[in-house]
């Protein structure tokens, strides 16, 4: 039972990332074609920005493959609790993060020169998932050991 729950943590820890990034990129994404069809050029930053929160996903994986090499150390409550808060964590992030990127590509399409700071932003939202998963390496890192 216990293995199970680790295992379950691996799964919500990677789901719930990926499940995130895709709601934030479709949101962006939807941003891009409605922006590249009101501007004739600089249409690679407006998908570049979309696909920002597509890394939320890099980093549920990661998490999961640390969580995976601790299901043997008996601490399947555990794991899941990380994988969930985190992963939780994460799609937030991402889907915030989608938010944030089709506001930016909706303002460069009248203001072409603060793209810059746009993606400052959305930067700034994806800080909080790398937070999310450093926490959870952290907290792993200590089961077992």
């Amino acid at each position: 039972m216990d293995a199970s729950l680790g295992y379950a943590g691996c799964a919500a820890c990677l789901g719930l990332a990926a499940v995130g990034s895709a709601i934030g990129c479709a949101i962006a994404g939807e941003a891009s074609h409605a922006a590249m069809a009101k501007v004739d050029e600089g249409h690679g930053k407006f998908i570049g920005i979309s696909a920002a929160p597509s890394s939320q996903t890099i980093y549920g994986i990661v998490l999961m493959f640390v969580l995976i090499g601790k299901i043997s150390a008996g601490a399947g409550l555990g794991l899941l609790a990380i994988g969930v808060f985190c992963g939780l964590a994460m799609m937030t992030s991402a889907i915030y993060q989608g938010r944030v990127g089709a506001t930016g590509i909706q303002a460069s399409t009248k203001k072409p020169e603060i793209f810059g700071k746009c993606f400052a932003a959305v930067g700034i939202v994806e800080s909080f998932a790398l937070f999310a998963m450093v926490g959870g390496l952290i907290i792993a890192g200590n089961i077992g050991g």
